[in-house]
């Protein structure tokens, strides 16, 4: 399966996902990450150039979990854009905008993910384990 994005969602993303890894890197990351979600958004960030492919229900749930961990990080970057600047500053705007296109693809992922969830119990006869996420595979 694919998770289709623009140009947009995928420009949010990327900015994002370096922002968040260098602030780790520095110590300076304003919302606290969990290392597995750490891990998903760098294992992420360099598919950030189109389609990503999501063969199986344990890589959507990491890509769930890294585009969760970077809609939190840009939720409180544009609180702060809004109380530090004006609501109708231009880089508080662009904040908005960029919260925004990380949680419509984020649904996106999320709506796959139960989707992929209920594919998987139809057609195994039973409930999805951690084995059966992995190797379960959907084609593209």
């Amino acid at each position: 399966m694919y998770l289709h994005c623009n140009f947009e969602e995928l420009t949010a993303l990327a900015s994002t996902a370096e922002r968040v890894l260098v602030a780790h890197g520095s110590g300076e990351l304003s919302v606290a990450a969990p290392s597995r979600a750490l891990a998903d958004l760098e294992a992420l960030a360099p598919r950030l150039a189109g389609e990503i492919s999501i063969p199986t229900l344990h890589a959507q749930r990491s890509v769930q979990r890294a585009l969760e961990l970077a809609l939190e990080e840009s939720r409180v970057r544009m609180d702060n854009m809004i109380l530090e600047l004006h609501p109708a500053a231009e880089d508080a705007v662009a904040a908005y905008f960029e919260y925004a296109h990380i949680l419509a693809v984020l649904e996106r992922i999320a709506r796959m993910g139960a989707e992929m969830t209920m594919l998987i119990e139809v057609m195994t006869g039973r409930p999805v384990d951690d084995e059966i996420a992995r190797t379960f595979s959907f084609p593209d």
